[in-house]
């Protein structure tokens, strides 16, 4: 309990830390008690557990656990700080809470994860579930799956977003696991609820049982619109709301509020990837398409067809395609491949969506006007090409082209262009169908419907119907006044049968385009400010809500979603809002207007009307005026009323005093009545007659404008002024004009149609009547003010004078603003905001623009002159702009169709020649006031150039430049300038011209404006830096400009950008802000309108991102005090956000808000846009030694498209924190956005390199851990550096290889070991070259080293230029003065030795004497370590070796260069070409492992589990596998079966372990049914090969992949083997693996024996004990040529092979030894001609001489007895079968064989018989044929430590041979031991012989000296003692030795029963004391290793027995002093005895 003590007293934070889990559950306890308790959620205690909490969830006790997830819990609900814990706790919950067994930890883990959801934290949450979802364990994939099914169900689909979730749901359904799969069908479920059938398309591709599941899931689904339930901190009104409808029991009024919140957002376009085409075009495309033979031109059509049919394109310049598909579709003669063209244009604005709108006006026309081709396939092509251009773009950008078209004379156009016009209208709604638009629309198609042709006809009132159903009645009817009632049925008749895109409902209707709201894609709606209010309406549910909410009637101005019935389109207004009575009426009958007069007036007025006397009719007068005052509206029968009036006397009334009063009452009929058209017309002729009266004009206008306001100001002007100038009266003329003046001033401008008007007011300035002409003029004057200066064009053919005075009176009105409208509005809306008198104006100004007769000056701008703009001489180019100057001077007003000029005029804006750019400005100065309004669509391309000539150094090109952009502005407005980023852009340009000059026009033109775009915001970082700029004027004018901004932005957004800043430069900006936030301007709006924008016209001000809305709202609520917190105050809080993000009140989560979507933008064919660039010299080329200022500001330009706007202004930041946090983003986005980093690595790398610059390390550090990861993925990606990447890149890279920190120079290394992979060594080899060139003698030496290592790994090809120029560079550094360089090279020209022999010292040339030696002497002294030096490599880079093999894109590039020479010397493949290709790079690779696994020794003895094999080998074979009902491909062996056959081998290589294991299990099934068998062959080399590739894939890749299970890898193996055991059980077809193969078998099979990786696993040692087996079988069963063929190529190769490890040619030669024993039964089939071949090219290799110079005599030993054995089996026919060697004198085979058969025949008669195998055995050492001798010879052996085995086996078959032979004598004078061991090695042989076959063996593949060894078990006690000769040997043999050699050191063998028996410790193989001692006995050996190399001559003297002892030494670790003198003393004794 004393411990209990002691924690007891700790506080709660430390007793959470403690190690006692008790302690800890009693910490989270409290901890949970002080978190419910704690009020305040910013308390100070809650940042003492900010650490902590992710230990609560991560608990490794499961009950402290689940407190921990209470108490984790309580904290995130209350702590303010909680959301800075997200990942880290996110993490933890997925990966140690998901997997917990307990339920309640699961539920608590879930619990937690929508906690921090709710505190609005759902992106982090969502990216660590996502992230779980790549789990192993399926229990955390299925909790993860269940917590974001349950977070979409509460927070609904707008926080949870569900585009990364749809993108992995596929592969969910393709788990393994059902209860994954079952849990991903409920969160599809779930899925379908939100977003309904746009989930279709992803799921398209899954399995189609699964999908038929679903679909029976999702018919169940509530149609009901889902509803958040759960609601974020930021979201409580809402939550509000929702609690008080539950409390209601149903939906009140804001129900439907939500429900059209909650209208499913999600498009399927938007679900999909989008794809990039341009790159995969046809190289010769745009040849081919110009080609003259059509089927060519096909060709590359189809080319597209095919790229196109992809649902969704990336975005890029696809201006060139269109064109060259535009040509097609017009100019070519062949329709079939006009109908292919228009496919392709269909299918790219269908991928393109919005994208393609801007081409959309190139290629309309040519569309339309290919309608005349009758064929009806062309026809279908190129509607469905047209409909699908027009989602792109909206009917008010095509409407010229189209109305150009419609007076065709071709009847066929005219029809389908009346049928497109129709379908476009169909997408259309009241507000994207204003007046302006259809007006001449019905204009051209009532000219279509009298046309002469039935079609024409028809197609034309199919399109008027459909305006009529769209636009309603009242806003069609006025256009068709002049139609007969026939032609107007027909039109009804029509427009019943319309069915539109979206209903009929008119408020929705905007929302509802094209039924994807949030698609981006803006409803068509016509001009600036349409596209302005869709946005708002596309992306945000808000506006329309509020225009829902607000009255009725929004007043119908262009672009506004008009709510009330009554208003739609700009038809006229109706009186009330909520009313929605047409404003025409029936006429009515005199006799039923008096009726209904009499009903309300007093029957004495009726009377009285037409009274003789004037006093009476005044009387009247009075009473009828009392009458109408105190009627009620609704019963008001005004029609009837005004026809009273105008009965007779009527208008012509002569006593002015009733006149007056007439008119006063006609007044206020239209003031208090529902007025309508009808009864304006009975009179307004009265009115006009009496406007010029002196005594009763004032009233007469009264009047009017009453009427003008019941039936709108654009209806009352167009009759009364058509009356005026109807009738002769100049007063009332001037009097109408005065009348409109002032009307137009109270009005607005809205709807008026200029047109009319400017005919009348021509008439007027031509009348003689000067009052006429003034009016005229002062009328102009007015209009002036709303049109603006193009006004002026109308009367440009007016009489001198009379301009003069036009423009004396335009010069009074320039400067004064329009007055806001103050009549026609207040009782039809409420909402009016001044966004819509901006609308109106800017309507007014398209209005007057559609007057203006345009010239399309399309034709005239020419290829030829828009080459002569571009030419090289300037004169030419001066040529072709003065060209453009008379083209435009002479059209005046021109169509916005200008060709391909704005890119000519473009490249001309930064032409060298001044001049011409100062006439280029002018031009486009005279472009913008010809083409009007329309010039918008070139501001991004041709306006923000200009921008960018402000920047110039000349002060009059720069004065040109702003005198352009104001003439465009005039035109544009400013909404296109600050839209996108380009105006930041051009802000952030260090250019003090550029700054001072944009700045002041933005000061200039800001206060001017009501809104702006939330765009403006993007300048901000780039304003404050303008504030600190080294230019003064820079300064003064950011100071002018920054009171403007804040005035559209608000002061908090303003001091919230400041975040970014230095803390100096912060606080000076700030206080700036202050000062300026005293001068800051109200916004230009009338005052009083602020409590209506507030309701109204807040919503749809513009688009911003939601947190910037409230802002907004604010600042634009109260003009005079932008203070937010006041404006919150006035019940406008931050929760008015639709959109619920963020809360405003946090600003730190802002920056999130910005920071959503990709870093990485991909630009279609951008990088290589930019290599072209580099090539052209047009940028900088990547090459400096410290990086100048003008290469960083070319970097940030490239950037500029490409990345992420915040992200780059990290990047380029000043201070070096950011430049961490940049990368921190980028490593975190590099997985989710691998095609966006690959299409950026080019600036990535060279943004790398600038970081290589900094001095700070953490940056360095942060740099080299990024590029490890982006090489990481580079190589997964298999992606190959382009040379431009890597030039501007390595030498950087490799600067910092001599870095003085150890860590980094160790990343560096790592990263240049990495780059291999993705960019080839041969080419990296010339960078690093460079580097050894460097001053810093770190660089050198680490230079150097790296060469070595790439010589070492990937052979001497890499040296470049060639091995000699490399190797003489290098050998230079021999004598460098720097040690550690010397060494290095040094080292490196050792490896390279090591590699290549003796040619090193031909190659290095001429070193110095002092050089030379030292490099000798290094030589040397490497010769002498073998086992060090590889143990060495292997520590330094096993990474290298495994990386590089794993690299399979190496391959796939086909980097030959890369590839060792060596390793394609002997390989005869045949007929197996493609492995040959692919091949050799891998093996040497592998032998490069071997060699590095010489280090890890394994000494083991196989042996001693071999009688255990057979049923231990049995699980291995397959269990039955369940997948094999899948695809039974042999079921039906013989139908097809060579091709199923294939189609199978062919995934046995596949590099998915599923598919590989199924293919193999098929395979072996079909060997195992004989009667099927027989069909595998032919197909048995293939499916060898296929199996090696396999094991190859699992050595390099499968077992470097730290991910994958290595269970799978396990099976995978285990159904390798089995397959092929099963294989080489069928003898018959064993035997068709060719030699190749069978090498490249029997290299991948001994590999895997030596591959400690798999010894490692845990099924390891019985794959090895498997590959044992296989190995025999192979030996055994396959064709014994081949085989033994094979396996001479295969040593070979291991020889020369440096790389190679000496175990694996010991396999090599153990198999050869196997073989030989099989010699005697086989010698008959084997083909001698081709294995002495084979033997000759071997010895040609390696002469004997060499042999000798082996480390290891075994290859010597082992060619000899190979050869003795075939000369004893054939005797001397041997000699004639050498019949396949050409020269036989290029090796010693002849010589040999004819000494051996000589040595043979002098050999005893009994010796001569002997062809047994003992005999074989013995060496030509023997030379007398003595029984003695022979037996003295075999006894040696025995003693030997190498050749026991081999002398036993000799000794047992000379015994059985000579059974009366007497061995006693040799015996007897040998120890006791020795002579038990002989006895039982005997008899172990022959129980061993006699059972053959049955026991499975190990083919000797065994220990030997160096302590090589299969792996039969790591843990096995193993000897090196021999058993050389592949025999087994049991334990006792081992016991045996074990005495002798205890004995011989002197110990004590009585002590023998101390250790447990040798016999319990083998069978218990894994026992770890066992596998110490098999250390011991290594280390051991390798002590003795070298007396035994000085004695090794002696043994070959020896005949003493007692020689056995020398070397196999196994004594305890005490002695080894000893023993090693004692055998010394022993060696000496031997030596005495034998002389």
């Amino acid at each position: 309990m004393g411990d209990d003590s002691e924690w007891m007293k700790l506080p709660i934070d430390q007793k959470c830390e403690h190690k006692l889990w008790k302690a800890r559950l009693n910490g989270y306890e409290e901890a949970l008690k002080l978190f419910q308790k704690i009020d305040d959620e910013k308390s100070p205690e809650w940042s003492k557990y900010l650490g902590l909490i992710k230990k609560f969830v991560t608990d490794s006790n499961a009950v402290a656990q689940l407190k921990g997830l209470e108490a984790a819990l309580a904290y995130v609900e209350n702590a303010h700080v909680a959301g800075k814990t997200t990942g880290e706790v996110a993490s933890g919950v997925v990966n140690k809470v998901f997997n917990q067994p307990k339920a309640r930890a699961k539920e608590l883990g879930e619990d937690i994860c929508l906690m921090y959801i709710e505190i609005e934290k759902g992106e982090a949450i969502q990216e660590e579930l996502l992230k779980g979802l790549d789990n192993k364990n399926p229990k955390i994939i299925v909790a993860c799956i269940e917590t974001l099914r349950k977070a979409l169900s509460e927070f609904g689909s707008k926080i949870i977003s569900l585009k990364p979730i749809i993108k992995v749901l596929p592969k969910l359904f393709e788990s393994r696991e059902k209860a994954v799969r079952d849990e991903a069908k409920l969160l599809a479920v779930e899925i379908y609820r939100w977003i309904r059938d746009a989930l279709r398309p992803p799921l398209q591709n899954i399995n189609s049982v699964q999908l038929k599941e679903l679909e029976e899931e999702w018919i169940k689904v509530s149609s009901a619109a889902p509803k958040q339930t759960r609601f974020l901190r930021s979201q409580q009104e809402l939550k509000a709301k929702f609690e008080q409808q539950q409390g209601l029991g149903g939906d009140a009024d804001g129900g439907d509020d939500d429900e059209e919140e909650a209208v499913p957002q999600v498009d399927a376009y938007e679900l999909l990837e989008a794809v990039e085409i341009l790159s995969k075009l046809p190289k010769d495309f745009y040849e081919k398409i110009e080609a003259k033979k059509w089927q060519e031109r096909k060709e590359a059509l189809e080319a597209v067809e095919l790229l196109v049919k992809n649902p969704k394109l990336e975005s890029g310049d696809y201006a060139d395609l269109v064109k060259a598909l535009k040509k097609v579709v017009g100019k070519d003669t062949n329709v079939m491949l006009v109908a292919l063209a228009a496919k392709c244009l269909a299918g790219l604005a269908t991928g393109l969506r919005k994208k393609f709108g801007q081409y959309s006006g190139h290629v309309v026309p040519t569309i339309l006007e290919k309608f005349k081709e009758k064929k009806p396939q062309v026809v279908q092509a190129l509607q469905e090409a047209i409909d699908a251009i027009f989602l792109t773009t909206t009917l008010q950008n095509i409407s010229e082209d189209i109305l150009a078209v419609m007076d065709n004379k071709n009847p066929t156009i005219k029809q389908q262009t009346s049928l497109f016009i129709a379908r476009s209208f169909r997408h259309c709604t009241p507000s994207t169908l204003p007046k302006s638009l259809l007006k001449p629309f019905c204009a051209a198609l009532l000219k279509h419907i009298n046309d002469s042709a039935p079609e024409v006809r028809d197609a034309g009132f199919e399109a008027l119907g459909t305006a009529l159903k769209v636009a309603g009645e009242k806003a069609v009817n006025p256009f068709l006044a002049d139609v007969d009632k026939l032609k107007l049925d027909r039109i009804k008749e029509c427009a019943e049968k319309v069915e539109l895109v979206y209903g009929k409902k008119a408020g929705g209707a905007a929302e509802k385009k094209e039924g994807k709201p949030i698609t981006g894609k803006t409803a068509a709606l016509p001009g600036p400010a349409g596209d302005k209010e869709t946005k708002d309406a596309a992306t945000k549910p808000g506006p329309l809500k509020k225009a829902s909410a607000v009255k009725v009637g929004v007043p119908p101005k262009k672009g506004k979603p008009a709510t009330a019935a009554g208003t739609g389109g700009a038809g006229p207004k109706g009186k009330k809002g909520p009313e929605t009575k047409e404003i025409f009426e029936s006429e009515l009958s005199i006799e039923v207007c008096e009726e209904k007069a009499a009903a309300v007036l007093p029957a004495s007025c009726i009377q009285q009307l037409d009274s003789g006397n004037w006093k009476e009719r005044l009387a009247c007068m009075e009473e009828f005026q009392k009458a109408v005052e105190l009627m009620e509206r609704s019963e008001m029968p005004c029609q009837a009323l005004v026809r009273m009036l105008a009965k007779k006397p009527g208008w012509k009334e002569t006593n002015f005093q009733v006149m007056q009063m007439k008119l006063h009452i006609v007044a206020l009929i239209a003031q208090k009545g529902n007025f309508s058209k009808t009864s304006a017309q009975v009179v307004l002729d009265g009115l006009v007659d009496k406007v010029g009266d002196v005594k009763c004009g004032t009233n007469a206008k009264e009047a009017m404008t009453a009427i003008a306001e019941a039936c709108q100001l654009p209806w009352t002007a167009e009759q009364v002024v058509a009356m005026a100038f109807s009738q002769k009266n100049p007063k009332n003329q001037s009097e109408t004009l005065n009348w409109l003046s002032n009307a137009i001033k109270e009005f607005g401008f809205s709807g008026l149609n200029v047109k009319a008007f400017i005919s009348n007011v021509k008439t007027a300035l031509a009348a003689t009547n000067p009052a006429v002409r003034t009016s005229a003029i002062t009328l102009l004057g007015v209009m002036y003010l709303y049109v603006g200066p193009s006004l002026r064009m109308f009367f440009e053919d007016e009489k001198p004078a009379l301009l003069s005075q036009i423009d004396a009176e335009f010069e009074k009105m320039q400067g004064q603003t329009a007055p806001a409208p103050t009549r026609g509005i207040s009782r039809h809306s409420v909402g009016g905001g001044d966004d819509g008198e901006e609308e109106e104006q800017e309507e007014v100004g398209n209005d007057v623009v559609d007057l203006l007769p345009r010239t399309d000056i399309g034709d005239k701008i020419t290829a030829e002159l828009v080459s002569k703009i571009g030419d090289k001489n300037w004169k030419i180019r001066k040529e072709g702009l003065d060209e453009v100057t008379s083209i435009i001077n002479e059209a005046k007003f021109i169509q916005p169709n200008i060709g391909e000029l704005p890119a000519a005029l473009k490249g001309r804006l930064n032409d060298s020649n001044k001049i011409l750019v100062q006439q280029t400005l002018s031009i486009l100065q005279q472009l913008a006031t010809a083409m009007g309004p329309n010039i918008k669509q070139y501001v991004k391309n041709l306006g923000i150039p200009v921008i960018t000539v402000l920047g110039d150094s000349k002060n009059n090109v720069r004065a040109a430049a702003l005198a352009t952009v104001n003439a465009w502005a005039e035109q544009t407005g400013m909404k296109e300038w600050l839209e996108g980023e380009d105006l930041s852009e051009e802000l952030k340009k260090e250019n003090p011209f550029l700054r001072q000059e944009l700045l002041g026009w933005l000061a200039e033109k800001l206060p001017a404006l009501r809104s702006v775009p939330s765009d403006l915001l993007l300048c901000v970082p780039h304003l404050y830096s303008c504030l600190e700029d080294r230019n003064g004027d820079v300064r003064k004018k950011a100071q002018d400009a920054l009171p403007f901004f804040m005035m559209h932005l608000g002061f908090e957004k303003m001091a919230k950008a400041t975040g970014k800043l230095k803390p100096t430069s912060k606080d000076q900006v700030l206080a700036m802000l202050e000062k300026a936030k005293a001068n800051m301007p109200a916004k230009p709006a009338p005052p009083a309108k602020a409590s209506s924008r507030v309701v109204g016209g807040a919503a749809p001000a513009k688009f911003q991102p939601a947190s910037a809305f409230a802002d907004d709202l604010g600042s634009n609520t109260m003009e005079s005090k932008p203070d937010l917190k006041k404006a919150k105050a006035g019940g406008l809080s931050s929760k008015t956000k639709v959109q619920g993000k963020k809360v405003l009140s946090k600003p730190s989560l802002k920056e999130d808000d910005d920071k959503s979507g990709p870093i990485f933008i991909i630009v279609p064919n951008g990088k290589e846009q930019r290599m072209r660039e580099e090539k052209a010299l047009k940028v900088l080329k990547w090459n400096f030694t410290t990086p100048r200022d003008e290469y960083i500001e070319q970097l940030k330009t490239q950037m500029s498209t490409c990345v992420a706007k915040w992200l780059q202004d990290e990047m380029f930041h000043a201070d070096f924190q950011h430049h961490n946090k940049a990368l921190s983003v980028m490593i975190e986005h590099l997985e989710s956005e691998k095609d966006g980093v690959i299409s950026c690595l080019d600036l990535i790398l060279k943004w790398l390199t600038l970081r290589f610059f900094d001095t700070n390390t953490s940056v360095l550090m942060k740099a080299l851990e990024y590029l490890k990861l982006l090489f990481n993925l580079l190589s997964q990606e298999e992606y190959h550096l382009t040379e431009n990447e890597a030039s501007s890149f390595i030498p950087y890279l490799i600067l910092k290889v001599g870095e003085p920190k150890d860590v980094i120079r160790k990343d560096v290394r790592a990263i240049l070991n990495r780059m291999c992979l993705i960019y080839p060594a041969s080419k990296m080899f010339p960078f690093i070259m460079e580097g050894t060139k460097s001053k810093n003698s770190k660089q050198r030496a680490e230079c150097l080293e790296e060469l070595g290592c790439l010589v070492e790994s990937y052979g001497m090809n890499v040296c470049q230029p060639t091995p000699g120029k490399a190797l003489k560079e290098m050998a230079t550094h021999i004598g460098d003065r720097d040690n550690t360089v010397r060494n290095a090279a040094l080292n490196t020209i050792v490896t390279v030795y090591n590699v290549h022999g003796d040619q090193v010292f031909k190659l290095i040339g001429n070193l110095s004497e002092k050089d030379m030696s030292m490099l000798e002497e290094r030589i040397k002294r490497s010769a002498k370590r073998p086992s060090t030096a590889p143990v060495r490599q292997a520590e330094e880079k096993p990474q290298r070796t495994q990386s590089i093999s794993a690299n399979a894109s190496m391959m796939r590039k086909g980097q030959a260069e890369d590839m060792s020479s060596k390793l394609n010397q002997n390989r005869n493949m045949g007929s197996h070409s493609e492995t040959a290709h692919t091949v050799p790079r891998e093996f040497q690779l592998d032998l490069d492992e071997i060699e590095n696994d010489n280090g890890t020794v394994r000494c083991e003895m196989p042996a001693l589990v071999q009688h255990k094999l057979d049923d231990i080998f049995e699980p291995v074979l397959i269990p039955e596998p369940k997948i094999r009902a899948v695809s039974p491909h042999f079921d039906d062996m013989h139908s097809n079966t060579a091709s199923t056959i294939n189609f199978v081998i062919s995934q046995v290589a596949s590099g998915d372990i599923n598919t590989s294991i199924q293919a193999l299990t098929q395979i072996d099934e079909v060997l195992k049914q004989e009667d099927k068998a027989e069909a595998m062959s032919g197909h048995i080399d293939q499916f060898l090969i296929a199996t090696f590739m396999q094991l190859r894939l699992i050595y390099n890749t499968h077992m470097a992949d730290e991910k994958l299970d290595k269970d799978e890898i396990v099976r995978l193996y285990s159904c390798i083997i089995g397959s092929m055991i099963t294989l080489f059980h069928i003898e018959s077809l064993a035997r068709e693996a060719s030699t190749g193969v069978l090498k490249d078998l029997m290299h991948g099979l001994i590999t895997l024996m030596l591959d400690s990786r798999v010894e490692d696993l845990e099924e390891g040692e019985q794959v090895i004990r498997s590959v044992n087996l296989l190995v025999v079988k192979v030996l055994e069963k396959s064709d014994q040529t081949n085989i033994l063929s094979a396996l001479l190529v295969l040593l070979q190769d291991s020889l020369l092979a440096t790389a190679s490890s000496p175990k694996f040619s010991e396999l090599v030669m153990k198999c050869l030894w196997r073989m030989v024993r099989l010699l005697p039964e086989t010698i008959n089939s084997i083909n001698l001609d081709r294995i002495l071949l084979d033997i000759h090219i071997f010895m040609k290799v390696f002469p004997k001489e060499k042999l000798k110079q082996c480390k290891s005599e075994f290859p010597i030993r082992t060619l000899k007895t190979l050869l003795h054995t075939l000369c004893k089996l054939k005797g001397p026919k041997i000699l004639d079968h050498l019949t396949m060697i050409d020269n036989k004198n290029e090796s010693e085979l002849e010589a040999h064989l004819c000494r051996l058969m000589k040595h043979a025949m002098e050999q005893s008669g009994k010796a001569d018989k002997d062809t047994e195998k003992g005999a074989s055995r013995i060496e030509e050492k023997a030379s007398k044929a003595k029984v003695n001798d022979i037996l003295a010879e075999i006894f040696k052996k025995i003693g030997s430590k190498e050749n026991t085995k081999e002398g036993l086996a000799e000794l047992y078959e000379y015994k059985k041979k000579y059974s009366d032979a007497d061995i006693e004598p040799f015996l007897k004078n040998s120890s006791q031991f020795f002579q038990s061991y002989v006895e039982r090695g005997l008899r172990l042989i022959e129980t061993e012989r006699e059972g053959k076959g049955r026991i499975a063996t190990s083919t000797g593949i065994s220990p030997q000296m160096e302590g090589t060894c299969v792996p039969a078990s790591t843990h096995t006690v193993s000897s090196s003692i021999g058993n050389t000769n592949g025999e087994e040997v049991g334990p006792s043999v081992y016991l045996e030795r074990l005495k002798i050699l205890r004995q011989r050191c002197g110990l004590d063998n009585a002590k023998q029963e101390d250790r447990p028996p040798l016999t319990s410790l083998l069978s218990k193989p894994t026992l770890p004391t066992v596998a110490s001692s098999t250390d011991m006995l290594h280390s051991k050996l390798s002590q003795l290793r070298e007396s035994r190399e000085q004695y090794q001559h002696l043994d070959l003297d020896s005949n003493q027995t007692h020689s056995s002892g020398i070397g196999t030494t196994l004594a305890s670790p005490s002695s080894a002093a000893a023993n090693i003198d004692d055998l010394k003393k022993r060696l000496e004794r031997i030596k005495s005895s034998r002389k």
